[in-house]
């Protein structure tokens, strides 16, 4: 067999990164659980009626097929494409389950998604989302709306990453300042505006005017829009400024004041108020949101999410919620590129117990196991050799800790091959300090 060329855009993290994901997901998932959110595990596929039926995503979608389908059959799994997001399968889990849950519901979700979109650095077409959302039957309360980026401000702090920041708008903002306009296409112009950092501002005035209907004018103000920035509720006066009017544009600056304010007030500088975003899906309806980390700024947003009212609905069932998703393997994938994120050791292990000849490996697997059974990650050296090599085992994997058996009724030690210090032990009671117990994860100093 020649040897497998790797396939782009599906990550396989080294046993040292794949302990850096499993600590980072397990902080975010006790933030989640803090703020109350109960964890949910939909299904990886969705009928694609489904998957397509909001937002421009037909080109992203993987869809699922059997080698032997016979396709004159109709009705096989092509009816079926694996999940592009996380908030979908939730609407969808939700108006099943609707009569089994108790509302506002607040569930978190932690899995992989699949896009088929060209990889590039930080981009991928499988990869790690952890994901929030609290619906509500009929109606939400706005102050979920507020919530959200405290949530996600506290799981970043939590973790050992440069410093976030949540870029918030709401489309409601937008939509109704291009009514105000006059715009008769909002949701085309929404969709143009979106590309700026793509394509730039020149590309996106040249693209309103083709494909929104839009003059010079109207397009030069879309713009002037999309360059309002600040850390605060200065915004209103920014917008009021460009001299349009209109009743949903004030509904949406409202909206926008209270998520920056409540950020204010609890997390000072979480939240900057960035009036060109939009967000691409076509299922969100107010509140939009994006993150970046300080430094990896021209890879754009790890963290996103907003507002939706008629996702989940079906005849006369509506469940309007609102949710966030980190993307914890993009987010991941941009720092281990960059050096960003460390592992005191590559692998578990806290303690080896070194194997003086093959006799004694009974004894040894003894020791192990008094060690494990009060939580201390244990191996027995792989084989009898000079215990000089056996340290270097250690060594290179950056286990803390050689064990040696005592022989001829000598007590047991333990050494600290970092510093050198050799102790006497007992597997029954000897006991590490804390912070050599379990791999500790530490970003770029």
């Amino acid at each position: 067999m020649s040897k497998p060329t790797p396939i782009s855009g599906f990550p396989e993290w080294l046993p040292a990164q794949r302990m850096i994901e499993q600590n980072v997901v397990e902080k975010i998932r006790s933030t989640f659980e803090l703020y109350g959110f109960a964890p949910l595990e939909t299904r990886a596929v969705e009928p694609m009626d489904q998957l397509l039926r909001k937002g421009e995503t037909s080109k992203e979608v993987y869809v699922l097929r059997r080698l032997q389908e016979d396709p004159a059959a109709g009705g096989g799994d092509d009816a079926l494409g694996l999940h592009f997001d996380l908030t979908v399968p939730f609407a969808r889990f939700v108006l099943e389950n609707s009569g089994k849950l108790q509302f506002p519901f607040r569930r978190y979700q932690i899995q992989k998604v699949w896009r088929g979109e060209r990889p590039q650095e930080g981009r991928y077409r499988e990869f790690l989302q952890a994901d929030i959302d609290v619906v509500d039957r009929d109606t939400l309360p706005f102050h979920y709306d507020t919530e959200m980026p405290l949530v996600i401000g506290d799981a970043f702090r939590s973790l050992p990453i440069p410093q976030a920041t949540i870029l918030v708008n709401n489309r409601k903002v937008c939509e109704g300042f291009y009514r105000g306009l006059g715009l008769e296409d909002p949701d085309q112009v929404l969709r143009t505006v979106d590309k700026l950092d793509k394509i730039g501002p020149e590309k996106v005035a040249a693209l309103l005017v083709e494909t929104a209907g839009a003059t010079d004018a109207q397009a030069r103000a879309c713009l002037r829009l999309a360059e309002i920035s600040t850390g605060d509720a200065s915004f209103v006066d920014a917008v009021r400024a460009l001299g349009v009017s209109n009743a949903l544009l004030d509904e949406g600056l409202e909206e926008l004041v209270r998520v920056v304010d409540a950020a204010a007030e609890h997390a000072p500088g979480l939240i900057r108020a960035e009036l060109k975003i939009a967000r691409g899906l076509d299922y969100y309806t107010g509140t939009v949101y994006e993150t970046q980390l300080r430094g990896y700024e021209r890879f754009g947003s790890i963290c996103s999410g907003g507002r939706y009212e008629n996702l989940a609905s079906a005849g006369n069932e509506r469940f309007p919620g609102v949710g966030i998703s980190i993307g914890v393997s993009r987010m991941l994938g941009l720092l281990f590129g960059h050096g960003a994120l460390s592992v005191s050791r590559s692998v578990p292990t806290c303690v080896v117990v070194a194997l003086p000849h093959e006799d004694l490996r009974g004894r040894c697997d003894g020791i192990a196991r008094a060690l494990r059974s009060r939580r201390i990650s244990t191996e027995v050296a792989p084989s009898a050799a000079k215990f000089g090599k056996q340290i270097r085992f250690a060594e290179r994997r950056g286990i803390p800790y050689v064990w040696f058996p005592g022989a001829g009724g000598e007590p047991d030690t333990i050494k600290d091959i970092r510093s050198g210090e050799q102790v006497e032990a007992d597997a029954a009671t000897w006991t590490p300090p804390a912070g050599d117990l379990l791999p500790e994860v530490s970003g770029a100093r």
